[in-house]
């Protein structure tokens, strides 16, 4: 069978035509971003791409395409001996690579040879890519947001997570990002996404939402530690978006924040580096006192001198500047951060 080609916007706007997306690209290409729910069965690994790479620069076109020829065929066998064993006639996959071009093209011949009515990405993974991006222009627009605001602490993520299982649509950007925001954010043994997937996760779950219904979403800036938000995201939460202001007494905020970052007491010269970063703002002799703390386990009270001397000031800053509209605000004040006031608080929303 010849195989088909088909673009971008056809599998967005048919993906379950597909039974398998499969990319053929090298792991190290697939970990920084891929198609929604595709599956890896790369012709080259990440040391067979560099070899080939390699050879046609340094040598010529010719020996690379002989190299890469002998490679693409034993790993196309293999993945056809590994994963075809309980494929019916009727299955249909999908497979690209980045360009469209001789990785797919290769695999897609041998599926249509075997009789598989498989399709072929036009453009491959990059043309997927540019729609993504142009997509990320203008989708955000589509949507009324609910932009919850508050101090660090205040329990915004847990409210946000409460709202999402009491049927709310939410955005969970720091979930997406796999960092809560500061300096401190960062999420033990979980590295952040790249860029490119983290646009993919943000796009991937704006498709999903219905336009006739808002969007709970946290207040954040334009990054989230090393990924930026989508432009387009960030000035319509902001320029539209309508602010819920989060309150929750200093105690209780102290409580959520020995609870969230109680990893760092297992690590504290780690903490203590971080900390590092907020000399420029805070100088030397200050962060050096909440260092001390910091070694002498004194969690409570750096947490309180770090909401009253750093956080707060510069969230309200922040917030002051990026949500004119933050005047108007509903307050929702929290006894507590605790699951069943946040599932009241939810539901006292959503009502």
């Amino acid at each position: 069978m010849s195989l088909v080609s088909v673009d971008a916007a056809q599998v967005v706007a048919a993906p379950s035509r597909f039974d398998t997306i499969i990319d053929v690209r090298s792991p190290a290409e697939f970990a920084e971003d891929h198609l929604p729910g595709a599956v890896n069965w790369p012709v080259l690994d990440n040391a067979q791409r560099r070899e080939v790479g390699t050879l046609y620069k340094q040598v010529s076109a010719l020996e690379a395409r002989k190299l890469g020829a002998v490679l693409v065929a034993r790993n196309i066998a293999d993945h056809l001996e590994r994963h075809l064993r309980d494929k019916a006639r009727e299955w249909q996959p999908l497979v690209y690579c980045w360009r469209g071009g001789q990785r797919s093209g290769s695999l897609g011949w041998f599926l249509g040879q075997i009789g598989f009515r498989s399709a072929q990405l036009g453009g491959g993974y990059k043309a997927w890519r540019a729609l993504v991006r142009a997509e990320l222009d203008d989708l955000p627009l589509r949507f009324d947001y609910r932009v919850l605001c508050g101090r660090t602490g205040s329990g915004k993520t847990r409210l946000l997570q409460a709202l999402g299982k009491a049927g709310a649509q939410v955005l969970d950007l720091e979930g997406l990002a796999a960092h809560r925001g500061s300096v401190l954010g960062g999420l033990p043994g979980t590295p952040q996404p790249s860029q490119k997937h983290f646009d993919s996760l943000v796009w991937q779950t704006l498709r999903g939402f219905d336009a006739a219904r808002p969007v709970y979403v946290e207040s954040e800036s334009r990054k989230i530690g090393a990924l930026r938000v989508p432009e387009a995201l960030v000035s319509t939460m902001r320029g539209r978006g309508r602010c819920i202001d989060i309150v929750l007494d200093e105690s209780a905020r102290v409580r959520l924040l020995l609870e969230d970052y109680a990893h760092f007491a297992a690590d504290v010269p780690a903490f203590c580096r971080l900390l590092d970063a907020l000399v420029e703002l805070r100088g030397r002799d200050k962060v050096g006192a909440w260092q001390a703390l910091a070694e002498q386990g004194r969690w409570s009270e750096l947490f309180v001198q770090l909401m009253q001397l750093h956080y707060d000031p510069l969230y309200q800053r922040s917030l002051r500047s990026s949500y004119p509209q933050l005047a108007q605000a509903r307050t929702l004040t929290l006894a507590d951060a605790d699951a069943p006031t946040l599932r009241d608080a939810a539901r006292q929303l959503l009502g």
